[in-house]
């Protein structure tokens, strides 16, 4: 069975929003959940995410919102936290991260910390049982791939080219996937550019995907009231996770 990682951003629009969303992707196909932190600059995401992150922001969202949040769904939905290296360092990772474990989250996904500085905090992931998830692009070596995913944990993020989230470029990922799967055994996620339309093509060769620009298309649409979000949601959660594994 091939899994299905779906990302929204907490607290977008509203907190109590996000929890009854977040439960309903858990039991529609959703196997992990990205909760995301909004902010200012999300270099690595696409227009949709980055609308998101700023309409979160001015609407009041804390980050004192994100663990209140965490702490309704991560019992329930196994749950991640996906976020810029500053949002995280700035509440002290010493004591956020074994926080992180309190709540129940299981890992972080942090697009702007380079494999070398993240090696800093390897120890206080481990001890601690959280996973920092390694990403593997494209325009990286064979050499910096098997270093990369030498002590990679839960899943690897692949890059499914070099861009941004949400652009839906297609290419042919087999050579890629070959060259990360040689050197490790953990599971292989394809993100950027994964929707219901591109899902089936991606996932080949692959363990699971990750989307989220598909997602947060339906939460910017104005003329949907919450309810109607959260259904649609739901369905785009289901036909994907029908997609990847038929």
């Amino acid at each position: 069975m091939k899994n299905l990682v779906a990302y929204i951003t907490s607290g977008y629009p509203e907190k109590t929003f996000s929890i009854d969303l977040a439960l309903a992707l858990g039991e529609n196909g959703v196997d992990t959940l990205e909760l995301g932190v909004a902010f200012s600059d999300p270099v690595a995401d696409g227009p949709l995410i980055e609308k998101a992150n700023h309409k979160a922001l001015e609407l009041g969202f804390k980050f004192s919102h994100l663990l209140e949040i965490s702490e309704a769904v991560a019992p329930k939905v196994d749950t991640m936290w996906m976020g810029y290296f500053n949002s995280f360092y700035q509440q002290n990772m010493d004591q956020l991260i074994p926080h992180a474990r309190s709540l129940g989250v299981n890992g972080l996904i942090i697009p702007d910390l380079p494999h070398e500085e993240a090696l800093a905090y390897k120890d206080l992931f481990d001890t601690n049982n959280i996973s920092n998830i390694s990403f593997v692009a494209p325009t990286d070596t064979e050499q910096r791939i098997e270093e990369i995913v030498r002590d990679a944990k839960k899943f690897i993020y692949m890059v499914a080219y070099t861009g941004i989230t949400g652009s839906g470029v297609s290419e042919d990922l087999q050579p890629f996937l070959h060259s990360i799967k040689k050197h490790t055994k953990t599971p292989v996620y394809v993100g950027f550019g994964v929707n219901q339309k591109t899902a089936k093509e991606k996932v080949k060769g692959a363990d699971g995907v990750i989307v989220g620009s598909a997602f947060i298309e339906i939460l910017l649409k104005e003329n949907l009231n919450y309810t109607q979000k959260i259904q649609e949601c739901s369905q785009l959660a289901q036909i994907i996770k029908n997609e990847i594994n038929s």
